[in-house]
């Protein structure tokens, strides 16, 4: 199931995230902090994200996808395949 979560920002978001290009995994939520933003957003751990902001994180290093959400200006939005 794919959905759309999006964050008021700014950072923190309340989450973390494995996997990337570097480990031949998808780029999935790891971990979700307790009443943060992405807790709020309704999102899980285990969620794969497949978009940052529009971007696709099919080819993103772990550090790349890092760093998108780290400078996401304003909001962030995530498309998610739970």
């Amino acid at each position: 199931m794919s959905l759309r979560v999006t964050l008021p920002g700014p950072a923190p978001w309340g989450f973390r995230i494995s996997g990337g290009r570097d480990f031949r995994k998808p780029i999935t939520v790891s971990k979700v902090t307790e009443h943060g933003k992405a807790a709020a957003g309704d999102l899980r751990p285990g969620d794969v994200i497949v978009t940052i902001n529009g971007e696709s994180t099919a080819e993103m290093l772990n550090v790349e996808a890092q760093n998108k959400i780290k400078q996401s200006p304003g909001q962030l939005q995530l498309e998610v395949e739970r």
